[in-house]
């Protein structure tokens, strides 16, 4: 049977850094205009709700738990307005805090919650642990989607073990900063081709401390071609994910079913 498209939005912006309430008032205005255009699914920024560069203290006071109070009122957001959400948040368990991103479906339920595995410098290194999963999904709406978090797409390594889990919608919650726009305009989309994926990259795109966030958010196709694509300023930007259009270019160009994993394994340590 068929798999109809899965309209997504893409949301360059973010609330009041370290103000989880303003963060949510406007997750909820973002929604709502989401479901407006038709999209069933949203996407935020790296940790969405309570900003990224706000200091190591302020984001452990702020971590709650995968089912604490902030992805609850994500949830209740989800269900109000019949989107699913991808949000980002500093998750506590026990003594540590991890970079985290989850999904809620439209019914405000939880599907996967994904740690950030490749930490970037001492910012995030002396706030966070690092993940220790390399592949989180979840099915949305007959759609394999996966989760990684703004650095750990530079890593080909982490991509492609998506690919070879059947991820079809690579989701990337972002907090770029300028000067990097290689990372958005270059590195993302040879990910999703030589992976044959769809990606949707979302970054931030005001100042935070010292950080002025690149923005350049983007929905890639298999192909590598740029179905949507933001500039610098704040955009709610809504595209489609074709699951047929990943059927055709994985037909026409069998990168994944020619590897030869006999010939690579003494390279991966």
């Amino acid at each position: 049977m068929a798999r109809g498209p899965l309209r997504v939005a893409l949301d360059q912006g973010s609330g009041h850094s370290g103000d989880p309430a303003d963060a949510l008032d406007r997750l909820a205005e973002r929604a709502r205009e989401a479901a407006e255009a038709g999209a069933r699914l949203l996407v935020g920024p790296e940790m969405s709700l309570t900003g990224y560069n706000i200091g190591a203290p302020a984001l452990a006071r702020l971590a709650e738990p995968a089912d604490g109070p902030l992805s609850r009122a994500v949830a209740a957001i989800a269900a109000d307005t019949g989107v699913a959400i991808v949000h980002g948040f500093p998750e506590r368990a026990g003594d540590a805090v991890y970079n985290a991103v989850q999904l809620v479906d439209a019914a405000g339920a939880r599907l996967a919650t994904y740690r950030k595995a490749h930490l970037f410098g001492d910012l995030d290194r002396g706030a966070f642990t690092p993940g220790p999963e390399p592949v989180v999904q979840a099915d949305l709406g007959g759609l394999r989607v996966g989760l990684l978090v703004c650095y750990d797409v530079e890593f080909p390594e982490a991509v492609r073990a998506h690919a070879l889990a059947g991820t079809e919608l690579l989701v990337v919650p972002t907090a770029l900063m300028l000067p990097f726009t290689e990372v958005p305009e270059r590195i993302v989309p040879v990910r999703a081709l030589e992976n044959q994926l769809h990606l949707a990259y979302v970054n931030r795109c005001d100042t935070e401390g010292d950080l002025r966030y690149a923005g350049r958010s983007a929905l890639i196709a298999p192909d590598g071609s740029e179905l949507l694509r933001a500039g610098a300023e704040e955009e709610l930007l809504v595209g489609e994910v074709d699951p047929e259009a990943l059927a055709r270019v994985r037909a026409e160009q069998s990168y994944l079913c020619d590897r030869r994993p006999d010939l690579y394994r003494a390279l991966t340590v």
